[in-house]
């Protein structure tokens, strides 16, 4: 029996971890699987465990108000080191680039325990944007023993900065394989506007930015930039997911609030999501995984960012990279929305970042590790 820890922190780390988490449960022959979640984020954390029936069997619950990036490092870091020496896991995984992210593959380091990192090698190539993920992801990556790049392009990153080939595994994105989960599940909306707007047919735009590197300035843009949007298009309603985070929900809420056919909502469960990306008509957002989760919904996507690690889609036109300009963003919003081929084309392009397998893939990767690889257990590639 091989031990895998598994460790999580905040939405996108359960999202991206659940698919894998469920195929070493489903191994129960020959892994014991152990989920530690620190709590980094509480309740978006918690809404997807809930979804997906994943009960962590143990909880940091490190979360404060107004929390900084020195207490959850240090917090979070101290917490692991006695887990790691109770357990003592053979095989310690993490996922993105979360600050839990980089803290739980230091702390398996530091027990030299070795470290699988899902969704490894991805980069913008600027140190400061998205801050600090850049660097978390960097750091994890040069500490990890297995690598899970989800595409060529992040296995050439890999390369480039010296990991040796044979730690590196071409997956796909995990976020594919919990979005075809989601997807497959019984779904109707509890939020009553939210219901209405979808089960009449009423063309809407989906709406996400919280990334630190928005805040103030930037922030401020893309609000100016919807309400423009909505005074030309009367007829198309904007849904705006607000994340909690002070410097995000005060001024979203000081712009957009009184704004009529703008939906100013709490971030939902993650199905509700999902489901609100399947029938939105377009995307606007500053998240990694809707840039990997909206081409296999044929969802075109313009990416509230200077800089993305997530190239792929901007290079086979899936999404266009607006950053935070007003008029870029409303120019491009409103040749989507008024040129039928332009959209047409970005729709209907295959998804570069995965198939929904990335997670076989993975557990296959694990085993071939620990040298328990066998052609029973499915055609790897």
């Amino acid at each position: 029996m091989k031990k895998i820890l598994s460790i999580i922190g905040t939405r996108p780390d359960a999202i991206k971890m659940v698919p894998v988490i469920k195929g070493i449960e489903s191994r129960k022959d020959i892994f014991k699987s152990i989920v530690v979640v620190t709590a980094q984020h509480r309740q978006l954390l918690d809404q997807v465990l809930q979804v997906f029936s994943i009960a962590p069997d143990i909880d940091l619950n490190v979360m404060e108000e107004a929390q900084d990036l020195y207490y959850i490092t240090t917090r979070i870091l101290t917490e692991l080191k006695s887990i790691l020496r109770n357990e003592k896991p053979d095989l310690v995984l993490v996922q993105g680039d979360t600050t839990t992210t980089f803290v739980g593959a230091l702390a398996a380091f530091y027990e030299k325990i070795p470290i699988g990192h899902i969704e490894a090698g991805l980069r913008s190539h600027n140190k400061y944007s998205p801050y600090p993920e850049e660097m978390n992801r960097k750091f994890t990556d040069t500490i990890s023993d297995l690598l899970f790049a989800p595409t060529q392009i992040a296995k050439s990153n890999l390369l480039r900065e010296g990991v040796l080939e044979e730690k590196i595994w071409i997956t796909g994105n995990t976020a594919i394989d919990a979005l075809f989960m989601g997807l497959s599940m019984d779904y109707r909306f509890e939020d009553r506007r939210l219901r209405d707007i979808v089960e009449s047919g009423k063309q809407f735009i989906l709406v996400t930015a919280h990334r630190r590197e928005s805040f103030d300035v930037p922030l401020n843009n893309i609000c100016t930039a919807l309400l423009e949007i909505k005074d030309k298009f009367s007829d198309i309603e904007i849904i705006y997911s607000v994340h909690p985070n002070p410097n995000v929900k005060i001024p979203v809420h000081k712009i957009l609030g009184k704004s009529q056919g703008i939906y100013l909502i709490e971030p939902p469960d993650y199905l509700c999501f999902i489901n609100l990306m399947k029938h939105a008509k377009l995307i606007l957002t500053d998240s990694g995984g809707m840039q990997e989760e909206a081409p296999s919904l044929n969802k075109p996507v313009l990416v509230l960012r200077e800089v993305t690690e997530r190239v792929e889609g901007i290079n086979t036109g899936s999404a266009i990279l607006v950053g935070t300009d007003k008029q870029k963003i409303v120019s491009e919003t409103i040749a989507l929305l008024t040129d039928k081929d332009k959209y047409g084309r970005m729709s209907n392009l295959p998804n570069p970042y995965g198939d929904g397998k990335a997670s076989e893939r993975i557990i296959n990767s694990i085993l071939k590790f620990f040298g328990l690889y066998s052609q029973k257990d499915g055609n790897f590639e």
